[in-house]
């Protein structure tokens, strides 16, 4: 979902580094994965698609931070509804 976001915190020496993906456009979304001693973290399409990847060596990855958008329940989206969208003709 657009605004997913994934931190990474790697080794760089004599310090860290912090890197970013985010899901930058409504219907793409974050996929990490870990893979033969690397750590794959890619922004992916609807289809499946994957727009953009940053790679890293798994032994060099402090932290892996996922931040997913919150989402509304379906209890709280009827809440904020006040008044339904239209109005019945009949009454």
């Amino acid at each position: 979902m657009k605004g997913d976001r994934v931190e990474i915190v790697v080794d760089a020496g004599d310090t860290t580094r912090t890197y970013e993906v985010v899901a930058s456009r409504a219907g793409r979304r974050v996929e990490t994965a870990v893979r033969r001693g690397v750590v794959e973290v890619s922004e992916v399409t609807r289809s499946g698609s994957v727009v953009r990847t940053a790679r890293f060596m798994a032994t060099r990855v402090l932290a892996l931070v996922e931040q997913p958008v919150p989402r509304e329940d379906a209890s709280e989206r009827s809440e904020h509804q006040e008044r339904p969208l239209r109005e019945d003709p009949k009454t």
